[in-house]
């Protein structure tokens, strides 16, 4: 890209839908840590901690999955709204692949959406991160090391 200038302001959507999508996350998260609580303390009082362990894994994944389409969903909206992208299908696609940083679909934003595009790609580094500190929080909680197999306190 030769000219910077080819950008204009367009990149500037990214900053409010960054901030949207964090805060949606975070507040998703939260609902699930605090819903999951009464039930992780009834399960606890049994002696399956094997598929307590899978079980909320399982359901913490699903449910970060879903705040992740959520979220595509919404930068896949605001293209279609700019005009950055032909149609719903296409916008979608491009928002998964940005989102994750995986990059390989063969749908490029016009030149001077582009920045915006990369924007998306920052914001999805944010929200993994949070759920992958989300995860590790949740299998420190679910899976304390004195019920792990094995565990031999000194």
């Amino acid at each position: 890209m030769s000219d910077v200038s080819a950008w204009n302001g367009d990149w500037a959507w990214s900053l409010p839908l960054i901030v949207l999508t964090v805060i949606f996350h975070v507040v998703g998260l939260g609902m699930f840590n605090v819903k999951s609580d009464p039930v992780l303390a009834v399960m606890r009082s049994r002696r399956s901690y094997d598929f307590i362990f899978v079980f909320f894994m399982g359901v913490t994944t699903i449910w970060a999955t879903l705040l992740h389409a959520v979220e595509a969903g919404v930068w896949a909206v605001a293209y279609r709204t700019l005009g950055a992208l032909p149609d719903s299908k296409s916008a979608l696609l491009y928002s998964l692949s940005a989102i994750t940083t995986y990059g390989h679909s063969e749908i490029y934003l016009t030149e001077h959406w582009r920045l915006m595009g990369a924007l998306e790609a920052l914001n999805g580094i944010m929200l993994f991160g949070l759920t992958t500190a989300f995860m590790y929080g949740m299998i420190q909680r679910v899976w304390p090391i004195e019920q792990r197999r094995g565990y031999k306190s000194s």
